[in-house]
């Protein structure tokens, strides 16, 4: 499908093709490669912002940094999606696989929603359940991984409520502003979505 303006209204039509999934009151555009390179080198920086649902100049400092240094890594990839509202087309956060290896069916899941008015409105609930759909029906993954900080009582809900299973602590595993976090590992697996 080529990227269209009635997609990410005020943008040029670019001729590049990606995945969209729907839900009752979303549309997942996936960001390709491609879709990225356009965004970075040809939009003002207030666009970047709107297109990725970016709040702040330091969220967008990362993602240019993000950019610059590309988004695969050796033997792993990722696949994400801007997450729309279905009526208006406004960006409400991002959802997808990280630190996917193909060779073992398995990847990591994250998402976020931008703006505080707009959680606890189950956009979240229902952008991440199509998203497992996709990646147990259509990448064939066997395992999706999260890892949550142990504060984030909201994230592990939701995690529960798709499904997943809490399966240990991993001591010192992020950093956030310079600390070393502690996150906890959530799994879900092929045989528990599909029971």
């Amino acid at each position: 499908m080529a990227l269209h303006i009635d997609h990410f209204p005020g943008f040029t039509n670019w001729d590049i093709s990606y995945i969209t999934l729907e839900t009752p009151r979303l549309k997942l555009v996936e960001i390709t490669d491609e879709m990225m390179q356009k965004v970075m080198t040809t939009l003002q920086q207030e666009e970047i912002k709107r297109f990725l649902g970016l709040a702040t100049d330091t969220e967008l400092d990362k993602e240019k940094s993000n950019f610059e240094k590309g988004y695969s890594w050796y033997r792993s990839g990722a696949r994400n999606f801007v997450i729309l509202d279905a009526n208006s087309r406004m960006t409400l956060g991002r959802v997808g696989f990280h630190t996917w290896y193909q060779a073992h069916s398995r990847a990591e899941v994250g998402y976020h929603i931008t703006r505080d008015e707009d959680k606890q409105k189950g956009i979240m609930s229902e952008a991440l359940h199509r998203m497992l759909q996709h990646g147990f029906d259509e990448m064939k993954l066997n395992r999706v991984e999260a890892f949550v900080g142990p504060g984030n009582a909201a994230s592990q809900r939701l995690l529960l409520k798709m499904g997943f299973k809490e399966e240990g602590r991993l001591r010192e595993h992020y950093y956030k502003n310079g600390v070393a976090e502690d996150s906890l590992c959530f799994g879900l697996l092929r045989s528990e979505w599909q029971g």
